[in-house]
């Protein structure tokens, strides 16, 4: 028993009935675990929060399969290690007499540059390798679209507190170091709280705790927690894991309107090597969801700052970036937009696919027509100020306000437009 290895390590699954949580992707009878049984395993993407199982989903596959199995981070290769990558699993591919390709297991791969990609992309598209990789971030912007089409990408969610108690409980009684100890649980919630449903971050805390304390009987409590982690936080923060927490106090800043508390959370990540292009699309988003109407031009403000980022390196793409944070910090904010959608979306999945009024409906053919599609449709722009009073939603949601404007300038004179074509309707 080598305790000097992490616990997080010592406690990796190696079997699926060992891993906890997603049994919709990796349980009995799912799709990908009926193309395991199969022996064919087509390249993959596993995309989810720090901590959620991926890279221990990767192994297990590889075990599963028994095929060789390749690890690169993307944090410190390049398209030279890559390469040296790829030659070796070709290499050992040609004497596997069942003629199973072997696994190289790419983490962070939305760090790899797009040179780094395309270095995998041959390799993948001959059959060379199969291709799994780690992300959490959006594969969709972060992985180019060549690749990315001959990937299936499965996401994985934060664990639940269900899951995370678990795996706490797995630790204490089936680790040969800890289940030496008399561990009791009495409190759970800032273990909890300080992994932030990061598996990996949970055990790291465990294991200060536990070693805190000179006793083999250990009754662990909130307050306990809260002190040990307090005085270890530089330890337990050493692998760069408070990205999240940053990347959050950035956001909030913003929303907050606190310019000087959002460049100081800006410079943070500049510092500790944040992909800057992660923290421009942030602020795309934020400029909707947290100003919107109040300041339309803040969505083109970021909008264009994602694209001087994507095309400005360092150090001067972090001028660009501060301009942006004080910007949008300085700028009246509304969520207006951002709550209209969250309603209307949950309309849609309460009520389903309410039919479309006939007036509303395109009528390309002559039997539609017949059916009267579109008849009673009165054309804006056939009217005085360009506006007709008509109904514009399904029979079953008329009346329903979704977007309402904030108190600012620019959403107050929407509001009085609004209000100034459908009277009562829009009367906020």
């Amino acid at each position: 028993m080598d305790i000097s290895t992490p616990l997080a390590e010592r406690m990796r699954p190696s079997t699926f009935e060992e891993y906890v949580s997603h049994s919709e992707i990796v349980g009995e009878g799912t799709p990908l675990r009926r193309v395991i049984a199969s022996g064919y395993i087509p390249s993959m993407i596993f995309w989810g929060p720090p901590g959620s199982g991926k890279t221990t989903l990767a192994h297990i596959l590889s075990q599963e399969i028994k095929r060789p199995f390749y690890s690169l981070s993307a944090i410190n290769a390049g398209v030279k290690d890559v390469r040296d990558v790829i030659s070796r699993a070709e290499s050992e591919s040609s004497h596997l007499f069942s003629g199973g390709k072997p696994i190289l297991f790419i983490d962070e791969i939305h760090r790899f540059s797009k040179s780094q990609q395309d270095s995998l992309l041959s390799a993948v598209e001959k059959g060379k390798i199969t291709l799994v990789g780690a992300t959490t971030e959006n594969p969709s912007f972060e992985v180019i679209p060549a690749l990315l089409s001959r990937c299936q990408v499965y996401v994985l969610k934060a664990h639940t507190r269900e899951s995370l108690l678990k795996i706490l409980n797995n630790a204490i009684t089936k680790d040969q170091y800890l289940k030496t100890k008399k561990i009791t649980l009495k409190q759970t919630d800032a273990l909890l709280r300080t992994s932030g449903g990061d598996a990996r971050k949970l055990l790291g805390a465990l294991e200060i705790v536990v070693e805190s304390v000179d006793s083999d009987e250990i009754v662990i409590t909130d307050d306990m927690v809260n002190a040990r982690i307090q005085q270890n936080l530089a330890r337990y923060d050493k692998t760069g894991e408070q990205h999240y927490d940053i990347i959050s106090a950035f956001i909030k800043s913003i929303r907050g309107s606190d310019p000087n508390a959002a460049v100081y959370w800006l410079a943070r990540m500049i510092e500790g090597g944040e992909d800057l292009k992660f923290i421009a699309r942030r602020l795309v988003i934020a400029a909707s969801e947290d100003i919107g109407n109040a300041n339309p031009t803040a969505l083109i403000m970021a909008n264009n700052t994602f694209q001087a980022v994507s095309v400005v390196g360092y150090p001067e793409s972090r001028i660009i970036l501060a301009q942006c944070v004080t910007y949008l910090a300085s700028s009246p904010k509304s969520n207006a937009a951002y709550m209209a959608i969250n309603d209307a979306q949950n309309d849609v999945r309460r009520l389903g696919d309410l039919p479309v009024p006939l007036h509303l409906r395109n009528a390309p053919t002559a039997l539609m027509k017949e059916l009267n599609y579109g008849t009673e449709y009165i054309y804006p722009h056939d009217i005085e100020g360009s506006f007709a009073r008509q109904e514009y939603m399904p029979d079953e949601l008329k009346g329903t306000r979704y977007y309402s404007p904030k108190e600012n300038d620019r959403e107050e004179a929407l509001r009085r437009y609004l209000k100034s074509r459908w009277g009562d309707k829009y009367d906020y």
